[in-house]
């Protein structure tokens, strides 16, 4: 198993760059393509600890889905954004990288970087 994982959409092209970045730099990472297998509850919790960041941090606040689910709500608790993005995985951040127990979101591709 590869000791990097990527969470990949191949429609991104913030996505598709990062990838060839990591392949540029001799890795091939394990790809997830979350939109046809989104994460679980607790692999996000995982993920949002290893990007040291919050919950509502990891959302994609243009996306249609976001207003639907009414996310705009600062009221909302991190287990109701958590659930969110687990029946709205297009609201997950993109792509988000993980290397030996650290992860950083590809935006911009190089940010990768940091964890190689």
């Amino acid at each position: 198993m590869s000791t990097t994982l990527i969470y990949h959409n191949p429609r991104c092209s913030k996505s598709r760059q990062t990838l060839q970045l990591l392949q540029d730099k001799g890795i091939t990472p394990e790809i997830k393509e979350y939109l046809k297998n989104p994460p679980t509850a607790e692999e996000l919790k995982q993920l949002i600890d290893l990007l040291e960041i919050k919950p509502r941090d990891l959302l994609r606040n243009k996306e249609d889905e976001f207003k639907e689910a009414g996310l705009d709500n600062p009221a909302l608790d991190d287990a109701a954004i958590i659930d969110a993005m687990i029946r709205f995985p297009k609201l997950i951040e993109r792509p988000i990288v993980v290397h030996q127990g650290k992860a950083r979101i590809g935006r911009p591709p190089e940010q990768v970087l940091e964890l190689l």
